[in-house]
């Protein structure tokens, strides 16, 4: 694979695809999955004209995109802004196409995938963040997806619990990405709770509705983040509060604890509290240790590190924070929150910088970044 050979023809297919009419931002993305593709490809299959290669093969991405977008955009076209509360319409297609893409040919993770490109409108880098994977193994995942279903007779829908997983990532991608996905996932998982009676599929709408009721408070006028103990609880949605508590202790009852129950059960605590310090943070603590036991995920334990360090104070958090791999994405953000309320402004700082050149998003970065100056400016006074 010459590499230096991908990095000078980038420019002039970038410069094609926009003279084609492809906007810029759109046009950069294309090719970079046509980038991917060559990784993957040209080692077993190099091109006789390589330039010629990347310029199909991303203006076929473009397109695909392209389509998948005006898809998406045509079903938030049939929605309100906002997810309106109680009984679900009748189901329509779109959550079908969720249930024949998470196919019985197909891994769960594969499904997941191809479901969240095909049908959710996500790009293979989103995906990959999610999954917290390299966007060139995603999009192996993907097109080894493809290739499972491209023979197979979409007959055989797949299981509840894979479609759950894609609901889950399209409104994680939606509240905190660059893509609003949020009404969205929330319509169609009101849609599957309307149709199915399974306390996961509650679950899952519950801790939707009670994260979606903090958006609001979630940023400032000019677009900065606000932290969850900064935030002017007075804007939280009481309503999809009310309502997402009762769902989730209706599923709680039915003592079939899954992880969204106990993801749900997480935020209906801190909406719980009046105030940021009247946090039951020992609660909090005892739900992540269930959610670590059904997931085993790091992402979890980075997230009870935090609770651990509200409710045993910084060190204790710390301590947990040490067990767990500090290449896990906001292990540095988390790190310099804890040095901070340790008293350790000059790591905290360091730490807040860190953090900020791996952040995921633009209002993360900006968020971090602010956090770093704020603590130096401290220490030079």
């Amino acid at each position: 694979m010459n590499e230096a050979l991908l990095r000078s023809l980038t420019p002039s297919v970038l410069g094609i695809l926009v003279r084609r009419g492809a906007d810029f931002a759109a046009a950069e993305d294309a090719v970079q999955d046509a980038l991917v593709e060559a990784v993957r490809v040209w080692p077993a299959d190099p091109p006789r004209d390589a330039k010629g290669w990347l310029v199909t093969v991303a203006w076929r991405k473009f397109l695909d995109a392209t389509r998948a977008d005006t898809a998406r955009r045509r079903r938030e076209d049939l929605i309100d802004e906002e997810p309106a509360t109680g009984p679900a319409p009748a189901v329509d297609d779109t959550l079908q196409l969720y249930f024949l893409c998470a196919h019985p040919s197909l891994t769960p993770s594969s499904a997941v995938a191809l479901t969240l490109r095909a049908v959710g409108g996500l790009t293979t880098r989103q995906i990959a963040q999610a999954y917290l994977v390299p966007e060139a193994t995603m999009a192996q995942r993907i097109s080894r997806a493809k290739r499972t279903v491209s023979g197979v007779r979409f007959d055989q829908p797949g299981d509840v619990a894979t479609v759950l997983r894609v609901l889950y990532l399209v409104f994680n991608e939606g509240y905190s990405g660059d893509v609003d996905l949020v009404a969205e996932a929330i319509r169609l998982t009101r849609q599957l709770a309307a149709a199915i009676d399974h306390p996961e599929v509650a679950g899952l709408l519950a801790l939707m509705l009670l994260h979606h009721a903090r958006r609001a408070a979630r940023t400032a006028p000019d677009g900065s983040l606000v932290p969850l103990a900064e935030q002017d609880r007075g804007r939280w949605d009481t309503r999809s509060i009310a309502e997402g508590v009762e769902i989730l202790q209706a599923a709680l009852a039915r003592d079939r604890l899954g992880e969204f129950q106990a993801q749900a059960a997480v935020a209906a605590l801190h909406a719980d509290a009046p105030t940021a310090e009247e946090t039951d943070w020992v609660q909090i603590v005892e739900w992540y240790d269930e959610l670590a036991r059904l997931t085993d995920s790091p992402v979890v334990r980075l997230n009870r590190a935090v609770a651990v360090g509200e409710a045993d104070g910084p060190r204790a958090g710390l301590a947990a924070l040490a067990a767990l791999d500090d290449a896990l994405p906001r292990h540095a953000a988390v790190a310099a929150y804890l040095h901070e309320r340790d008293g350790d402004l000059t790591t905290a700082a360091r730490l807040y910088a860190e953090a900020a050149r791996k952040a995921p998003n633009l209002a993360e970065r900006d968020h971090l970044t602010r956090q770093a100056a704020r603590l130096n400016a401290h220490r030079s006074r």
